[in-house]
Order: C-alpha cells, then structure tokens, then sequence
C-alpha cells in the first residue's frame, strides 16, 4: 500500500461524501472536503449508512475503484436500538437486568448486522452525576461499578460470545474515553478537570470493564481532560489504554474532534493537530482530513515514523479480518433478512420487556393500578398520542411506535379513551387557554386521567443540556389545574434525564417514569397502568429536589461539617437554606404494586483477615398481594482510611422475584476486592479497619452491621 492508501484506510466519512462512482468522480462534499477521487476509492471506514441495498451498492462500487481491494466497514451510533427501538440506555439501567441489555443488544445487533452495519458506536459508558448533561440518557447512571457491569453486558451483547464470528455479531466501541460526563455546568463538549484519584476511581472503570469483556475500539471524547483535549491526549490512551490496560484494538476520533483541538487553542493548527493525535495511538480521524493532508510531511521531518502508521493500519486490517469482511466484503448485509427481522414481532415483544421493566414507580397513592372495568380515561398532555423513541433511535421510526393513547384503547377495547394535548409541547411555550379548557372538560368527563409530561426527544442527548431541569411552566400548570379537577390522575413522564419535580410532585397522587421508551412504549404503558405487569423497575441517577442540587449522587464525599438530617435548620454545616440536601428520589429507588419487607441482615463473620471472605444474609418476602420483582442493593463505607471515602458505595445486588406471600434468602459474599480504593499512595487495595454494610432497597435506607478486616 502507498502511504496515502494506509492514510485513507485511517480515515472516516459520511456515506454522502463517498458515493463517487469512479475515481474521477468526487461528490460535491468529498470535493468540499478536499479529497480526491484516489483518496476517496481507499477511505477505509464509513459512517452513517442505513439500508442494505444502500451498503450493497456502496461496497460494490468501492470495491471496484479501491485499488488493494480492501472492503469498507461501516459504522453507526446504534445506541437503543436499530429498527426496533428499545428504552434509552438510561432506563436500561432501571432495569437492573444484565440478561435483558444482553438480549436487547443482541436483538440490535442483528437489525444492524442484516442492514449493513459492521461496526457499532456503543456502548458510551461515561459516569455520569449531573442532570443537566443531555448525554446522561446514553448512560446506565451514576455508579462506577453498576456501569462497569452493563458495559461488559452490552459488549457481549453486541460481539456475540465467538469473538465476533456469529453471523450476526457485530464490533462494539466503547465511548467516550475519558471522563465526558463530568463536564463543568453539565453542558455537553465543556473541559472536565480531576485528579488522578478521581479519574481512577470513579471515571476509569467502566471503560476498563468493556475493555476487558473484549470491545474491538475506543472512541475518544471531545473534551479536554485536565487541559488536554481528549484526541490528542497519550497520557490517556498510549499510557493508560494501550500500554497499562493492553488494548490492541482500534481507537477512533469522535466526529471532527481532530480540527476541534485547535479550537480548544491546544493545537496551533490541523497539521499540528495531526502530530498530536498519531501520538496518542488513535487509529481513524472521523470527519476531518488532518491525517490525510499532512502526515506525509510529519514522516519526511522526522516527527512521525511511517511505522506508527504501519501500526495503525494494521489494527483496522485485522479488525476487518477478524469480521471476516475480506473473504465476505456485505458479511450479513441483506434486503431479504432486513425485511423479515427488522421490526418483527419477536423485536417487538423484547423492546415492550424492556419498556417495562425499565418503568419506575415514583409514587403511588392509591390510584394505580387501574381497574380493568375502568368506563372512561382521558389521556391528556403534549405526549399523549404519540410515540416516544428518543435520541439516537437509529432507523426507528415514530409512526410505528405505540402511543400511550393507541395502547390504551388496545389493551381496553371497551372503554372510552379520550385524547387531548392541554398544552403544546415547547419548552417555553406559554399555556393555551383554548387547550386547557378542553382538557379540563375531559378531565372532568373521565374515570381516571394519564397525564403525559416530560420531555420532548430533542431535549435530551447530544448537544442538548438544560440548566432547568424541571418541567416547563406550561406543564406545571396543565397538571395542576387537571390534577384539581380529577383526583384519579395519573403523571406518566417521558424524560431522557432526571427530572427536579420538587416542586409538582404534591401535585397529583401517582407519577412514573418511562424515560423514552420506544416502539412499544404506548403497550407497555397500558400493561403497567393497569397492573397486568407490575413495576421492577429502580433508578440508577439520583433525581434532584431542585436543579441547583446539581450534580447530585448517592456516593458522596463525607464533609467536615454534615448535615445532622434533612429536617435540621442549624447554620454552620454542609446545607441550603432554602432546598433539602438530599435528592427527592434517591439512587436505587423504586416502589412496586406490592410490598416487600427486608428481614434484619446478619453476617457469617465480623472479622476477616486478608484474603478471606464474609457473608451477609438476609430474607425478603413479598407481603403484598401480587407477585412482583425488588432489587436487593448490597453498599459498603469505610469509616477512616487515607483518604476520605463516599458516604456509600455499592459492591453487589440481587434482583429477586417473589409470588404473593413469598419469602427467599438472598446471600451476598464480601471479600477484600469489595473493601479495595485507590489509596493515597496511588495503590489500589483495601486497608485493614472497620467497615459498615447495608442491604438496602435504596441508596437511602436500610440498617448498617460492622465488620472488621484485620
């Protein structure tokens, strides 16, 4: 290969940029771009692609003009979802179910695969603990460990459990290394500072995680990490990624991410830029041409050897081996496949699962569940009769998502089910009177009321924060006034994030969440509201009293100077004076159609030296009346060590379905990995003294034991 072949093989564009029919033949953004038709016939990897017909075409002309005849792979952002669209991962979170984001993942995988898609840009795994980042729905929340496991999950789910070489498998790459949640004021692309400490601690593993269940790449973020934008940055991928964690896999740009260093005023220029980034190990520039226009140059003055690019190269060429895309250049690509598994009934009932499960009961004063001899339900609010996908919901379409409205009248042919928006859907649109009569008048009319509230999709994901992360006025009011007018009403919300509904949640007797819940999300709301499907579902953000709390997370710091409770007034501690410290909705919380009662938890030992282990048992019966799913949370603190530890951190958790009047005993097994930090020496162990542990259905409750590691 020339040395302008490997650099296209290094580079990445849209698939409108390369649809040249032949050399000479650049489209007008290729030409916009500045490539030519050479550089066009052997870029290695595309992006954004979406049916199989399309990819057939594109990888048959390629390969016609590429002159090493060296396939395309294609890529996409198949966050939840391809055709069939799932809950956001954020709700896949609630779900606390590995197996389910398995199967999900997998069910994505195959929409994918038959379409033409190689390459996943999932799962994005960053830690996040700010409500006001539109990036969180990509997340499973805002504990380091929960999210290394669903990490691990979706990368199995994706590459299949034969290292990608099932029919259907496709390569997952993990997003966005490092530490992009933790951008300052929660607004999406701002710098992230931390110490070491933190970084590792909190912000590294679950990245580490998905690298040790086998991901084949690595996105880069588009921060700057401690002053250094996240493209260019070796301490992170060279030292950490590669040399400490032993990646071998393939490292990509995000979209442009190249050029944005000189914005960032870290590189003075694109060529300047291109040196950086070849310096920190990343394999494939998306969407810029820095590599492309000026490694050759770099190579000549000696500042980059031709065997980095060598090295480069030869991780994408064996990542296209390894997916066998040379002996089978379309590898599962098929109109007819597509056809017969994109959207079919199977997807549908897994994505209607997973709606379910991922529902959290907020409160419930009595209204829920609904009767199944219910006469009349008004369904009232901005999202009432219509489907909620969210962001990034690939192909997914919403005229083929269920409405709540649409689920309602199919779950309940004899009822009557009366839609009305009350309100307009804008963020800061003012209340229409016309509209709010109107649905005042069906709110009287009606047995029961839905009030669909919340977000619009394009409120939350990439590029979206808020520094408001309430409810719209327009909203506030709308359930106020229906709430006053019909006891029975329901708030069913749809967010890509926590909400701060300190001020509405005395509002109305009963809210839930769905998050964006997808395809099915209209039946299984009906399924939930009318108890046919009780609710497992428990959140893994905290949701915030107020904004201002913001960022708010259960594995806080301990300070100084503690609030003694959240009903003291004492000045001179750690406190607002005007909001509560502690979230409304804390993580792990989640209520059910039934109620779970949590025997006094014992442990096997007190003490344990280095080595050994413990065990803590506890029984948990199902005292209500329906069978129904908890999650047993197990969290540890260390009083006193060398640096301060959060207040509680969780180690391990049990998901458990009992029947009406059920009893099971749920065991978790403490060893000294459970009780290990990185300590103020740097090193990451466990250090000898008294521990406290609680099972807990929440982050909030439970009762502490103690034990010792001597």
């Amino acid at each position: 290969m020339t040395l302008e072949q490997k650099l296209a093989q290094m580079s990445q564009y849209g698939t409108s940029y390369l649809m040249a029919t032949a050399k000479d033949d650049v489209t007008g953004p290729a030409r916009a771009l500045g490539l030519n038709g050479e550089q066009v016939a052997a870029v290695g990897s595309t992006l954004g692609s979406a049916q199989a017909a399309d990819v057939i075409a594109m990888q048959q002309n390629h390969l016609a003009n590429d002159p090493n005849k060296i396939p395309l792979l294609f890529m996409r952002d198949v966050i939840h979802g391809y055709r069939t669209i799932y809950p956001i991962p954020l709700g896949m979170g609630a779900t606390w179910d590995e197996g389910l984001v398995y199967d999900c993942c997998r069910m994505a995988a195959k929409e994918a695969a038959v379409s033409g898609i190689q390459v996943n840009f999932s799962p994005m795994v960053d830690l996040v603990r700010d409500c006001r980042w539109g990036r969180n729905m990509e997340s499973t929340g805002e504990d380091p460990w929960y999210n290394s496991r669903m990490a691990a999950a979706m990368v199995k789910g994706y590459q299949g459990d034969d290292d990608l070489q099932g029919k259907y498998d496709i390569a997952a790459c993990v997003k966005h290394f490092a530490a992009y949640g933790a951008a300052e004021s929660g607004r999406d692309y701002n710098t992230t500072d931390m110490s070491e400490h933190t970084l590792r601690e909190y912000y590294l593993p679950a990245y580490r995680a998905a690298v040790d269940a086998g991901v084949e790449m690595v996105m880069t973020s588009f921060n700057a990490l401690n002053g250094i934008p996240c493209a260019g940055n070796s301490r992170l991928a060279a030292d950490i990624l590669r040399n400490e964690w032993g990646f071998d896999g393939v490292v990509i740009s995000d979209w442009n991410s190249f050029h944005e260093m000189v914005n960032h005023g870290y590189a003075a220029n694109d060529r300047d830029a291109a040196e950086k980034a070849i310096q920190a190990v990343t394999d494939i520039e998306m969407m810029s041409t820095c590599y492309l226009r000026y490694m050759r140059a770099l190579i000549e003055e000696g500042k980059v050897s031709e065997e980095q690019i060598d090295q480069a190269v030869l991780r994408i060429l064996r990542l296209k081996e390894k997916l066998g895309m040379f002996e089978n250049p379309l590898r599962a690509t098929s109109v007819e496949e597509e056809a017969k598994y994109c959207l079919c009934e199977e997807h549908r009932a897994l994505a209607r699962r997973a709606a379910e499960q991922a529902a959290v009961l907020l409160k419930n004063d009595g209204v829920l569940p609904l009767s199944e001899n219910i006469g009349s339900i008004a369904v009232i609010g901005p999202f009432a009769a219509c489907g909620m996908n969210g962001w990034w919901s690939c192909q997914g379409k919403t005229d083929e998502s269920v409405s709540v409205a649409a689920g309602l009248r199919a779950a309940l042919p004899q009822a009557t089910i009366t839609v009305a928006a009350g309100c307009t859907d804008g963020l800061h649109d003012p209340l229409d009177p016309a509209m709010l009569e109107a649905a005042l008048d069906m709110a009287r009319a009606s047995e029961s009321v839905v009030l669909c509230l919340g977000e619009q999709e394009g409120w939350s994901g990439e590029g979206n924060s808020r520094a408001d992360v309430g409810l719209p006025a327009a909203q506030k009011e709308l359930l106020r006034r229906v709430a006053a007018v019909n006891p029975r009403t329901v708030v069913l919300l749809f967010n890509g994030r926590p909400l701060a509904l300190g001020d509405v949640i005395d509002a109305a007797p009963a809210f839930f969440t769905m998050w964006q819940p997808g395809t099915e999300g209209g039946s299984a709301a009906a399924n939930l509201l009318l108890g046919r499907v009780n609710f497992s579902g428990h959140l893994t953000m905290s949701f915030p009293y107020h904004v201002g709390q913001a960022p708010i997370y259960y594995n806080s710091m301990r300070t100084g100077r503690p609030k003694p409770g959240d009903d003291s007034t004492m000045g001179y501690v750690s406190r607002y004076v005007d909001c509560p410290n502690a979230p409304l909705f804390p993580f792990g919380y989640g209520l059910s159609y039934t109620d779970f009662t949590y025997g006094r938890p014992t442990l096997s030992a007190t003490q344990i030296k280095r080595g050994e282990s413990l065990t803590l048992s506890l029984t948990v019966k199902n005292t209500g009346k329906m069978a129904g799913s908890t999650v047993v949370q197990l969290y540890i603190h260390d009083p006193v060590a060398s640096l301060v530890r959060p207040v509680r951190e969780m180690r391990d958790y049990a998901r458990v379905t009992l029947g009406a009047g059920e009893e099971k005993e749920v065991q978790f097994k403490i060893d000294e990995a459970m009780l290990a930090f990185y300590t103020a020496e740097g090193r990451y162990e466990a250090e000898p003294g008294c521990f406290r542990v609680w099972a807990a259905p929440d982050a909030a409750s439970g009762e502490a034991l103690s034990f010792t590691l001597l």
